[in-house]
């Protein structure tokens, strides 16, 4: 092996399994547990890369619009939670970074977009409150301090949380016979990040409880997606008929 492509080989290791980089690299096969850890690897990689951008169009609409009507503060929140009980467990249990790494990004975005929804709703100090206390708690979940047997309850309580805050937006929606802020793009990403977060965690955690989460998350992804289809031309008279009165 030449020094050039051993080179080739430990750089490829840094982002997927070293054996599999010396087989397709060296060797020059490709066997199907390999292709199956670097199709999960590098699509796994692909959705965090793409989580840094997939709630961004849903904030730019709130804080653009300087009002977050429309939007359940409540089913925010639940979806946040969710995220963060599922990054705590992940993290606690080293499980690869390909596997859940979009979360981090997810928090954060979402983090931001309850702070919005909370401002134009309530006030500033509100907003502020829930930013200091969302902190913390996320902080005492991943810095070590919580015991595995509570992590693995919070995420086993993940899919119900997860899935509340997803049937408070849709029920929103219902309700209001419109979707309001509601973003079309970043529901259509959600829905096929988490639909693709099915495989990924089959190939690398195993963990039919991370599994079963993304599925029925999948679900409730489609629900708010096709409900955005349903009331699109509502959806558009009402902000239309709001930006009248502002002027």
């Amino acid at each position: 092996m030449n020094s050039s492509a051993s080179q080739l080989t430990e750089l490829c290791s840094l982002l997927y399994p070293k054996n599999c980089c010396h087989e397709i690299l060296d060797e020059f096969l490709v066997t199907k547990p390999c292709l199956s850890a670097v199709v999960s690897k590098t699509l796994g990689y692909g959705i965090i890369a793409g989580s840094t951008l997939v709630k961004m169009p849903q904030l730019v609409k709130i804080w653009s619009a300087g009002s977050g009507i429309g939007i359940s503060f409540t089913g925010v929140v639940l979806e946040l939670i969710a995220m963060t009980f599922s990054a705590a467990y992940a993290f606690a249990n080293h499980f690869p970074f390909s596997a859940w790494g979009e979360c981090l990004f997810l928090m954060a975005v979402t983090a931001l977009i309850a702070y919005l929804v909370l401002k134009y709703q309530r006030n500033q100090l509100s907003a502020l409150t829930f930013l200091v206390v969302y902190t913390a708690l996320t902080f005492v979940l991943m810095s070590g301090l919580t015991p595995m047997s509570i992590l693995w309850s919070l995420q086993a309580l993940n899919l119900p949380v997860a899935i509340s805050g997803k049937m408070f937006q849709a029920f929103n929606n219902l309700r209001n016979g419109n979707t309001g802020q509601l973003s079309a793009i970043t529901a259509v990403l959600l829905f096929l990040g988490s639909f693709a977060r099915i495989f990924t965690s089959i190939q690398e955690t195993g963990d039919q409880l991370v599994v079963w989460t993304f599925a029925v998350a999948s679900v409730a992804n489609f629900l708010l997606v096709s409900q955005i289809g349903y009331y699109w031309n509502q959806t558009n008279l009402y902000l239309k008929s709001l930006e009248k009165k502002k002027l």
